[in-house]
């Protein structure tokens, strides 16, 4: 029997997918003119996407960062997430400086969305990185970015040094006890009297913990709203600017890719500049202050002349009161916690202690290892931030970080058979002393 072929068109026309696209827009500065120039960025970046017919608007994702090389730009990490479970198609950027200006930084997103199949077009430098030329025109141009940007960084660095010389402050807005007016310096009346307060108690003989202590209970504000603590008195106290003198270049960044300050060490030279600006206590007063802060401190040296290191020693920072975290060992259960809140309490610094068991597990995840090696740690890892409760975040020798969260386990879990039966031991130790 003859077969008979029939072609069959389709009923319904296939209509072609709209491409999902979004667009990614960001400035360097919080200054108005780059904000309105944002602004400008997104209406733009809407109006474009939306006038295609083959497009379909997924919307803008914009940032304001303080630097092209920073990673923690929440809308672009909120852009990548979305590209990453399948909600956009394609990104579109003004140019490879918007997106990143570290070379390592923009090859690895973009070789990552590549393999997703999502596609990124930078406008300036009309690039697709899907296409076959995209990624050797990136690396290139990539490189070029970032030696603007570490051209830029020298040549900042070199006029702010230049200042330094010249006795000149540079970026000095925000001191408890003046105030900004018209660029210039002027005392705060108010704050000015809490500062000579402090001072006072201090030469009198009074702690540092015990006036933070009176701070806190009457009320007084920090500048930004935060807690008063022995950190924050150390460092008023040790500040030469409140006796109307400066000293230049305490700290320096580290290099143009990170941004990071660090102290100044003698890496770098200080200036040492009198009479900058108007005092708020006089100099015999500051003078007293600093011999009582270093006969306290070869005190404090003499009754603790050897310190127990642990491997997260000097480590763990606190994000509210700038301190270090402690080991601290409580019915045979090791945890760390802030130095300040061990030793004042949470009315002066409110932090959660982290279980030692925690941290070594989390570290030996992140440092992908099968069971935690000090030495790698030491050579891997600068520190470890708690930005919040239950979050730790690594950040690298290299600059990159690592965040991560975890979880309390339930009481059940933590209390094991050895640890009541020790309970049960000094429970009735207790009541035998109390018969």
């Amino acid at each position: 029997m003859e077969r008979i072929i029939k072609k069959m068109s389709p009923t319904k026309p296939m209509l072609p997918k709209k491409k999902r696209v979004a667009a990614y827009a960001r400035v360097s500065t919080s200054k108005d003119a780059m904000l309105h120039s944002l602004s400008a960025q997104v209406s733009y970046y809407s109006d474009y996407i939306q006038k295609r017919r083959d497009w379909q608007y997924v919307g803008v994702y914009a940032d304001e960062a303080s630097t092209g090389t920073s990673d923690d730009r929440e809308q672009f990490q909120k852009l990548l997430e979305d590209c990453r479970v399948g909600l956009i198609d394609m990104v579109i950027t003004k140019s490879i400086s918007r997106f990143a200006r570290n070379t390592v930084t923009l090859l690895e997103v973009v070789r990552e969305l590549k393999e997703i199949k999502v596609d990124v077009f930078f406008e300036k430098e009309n690039i697709n990185t899907l296409s076959g030329d995209g990624e050797l025109m990136l690396t290139i141009l990539a490189s070029f970015a970032q030696e603007e940007s570490r051209s830029v960084s020298e040549n900042c660095k070199w006029r702010i040094r230049k200042q330094f010389e010249d006795g000149e402050i540079v970026n000095w807005r925000f001191m408890f006890g003046y105030r900004s007016v018209n660029g210039r310096m002027e005392i705060d009346p108010k704050e000015a009297e809490i500062v000579r307060s402090i001072f006072r108690d201090y030469i009198n003989g009074i702690s540092t913990a015990s006036i933070a202590r009176r701070l806190q209970g009457e009320g007084i504000p920090t500048r930004f709203g935060g807690q008063w603590s022995v950190r924050r008195i150390i460092d008023m106290i040790r500040n030469e600017k409140y006796a109307g003198n400066a000293l230049l270049q305490k700290k320096y960044v580290l290099d143009h890719l990170t941004k990071l300050l660090k102290l100044n060490r003698g890496q770098l030279p200080m200036y040492y500049v009198e009479g900058t600006h108007e005092a708020i206590i006089n100099e015999k007063i500051f003078r007293q202050a600093q011999v009582i802060y270093e006969q306290n401190k070869e005190k404090a040296a003499t009754k603790r002349p050897t310190t127990q290191r642990y491997p997260f020693s000097s480590v763990i920072s606190c994000p509210h009161c700038g301190k270090n975290y402690k080991r601290k060992i409580t019915h045979d259960r090791v945890s760390w916690n802030c130095a300040t809140f061990l030793k004042e309490g949470k009315a002066v610094c409110h932090t959660k202690q982290i279980p030692e068991e925690t941290l070594f597990e989390i570290t030996t995840e992140v440092l992908g290892l099968l069971q935690f090696d000090e030495t790698v740690f030491k050579k891997i890892i600068r520190e470890i931030i708690i930005p919040e409760f239950n979050t730790l975040v690594f950040v690298f020798n290299d600059g990159h970080h690592i965040k991560r969260v975890w979880q309390d386990r339930p009481r059940n879990e933590r209390w094991t058979e050895e640890l009541r039966q020790k309970a049960r031991e000094r429970e009735i130790k207790r009541r035998r002393k109390s018969k």
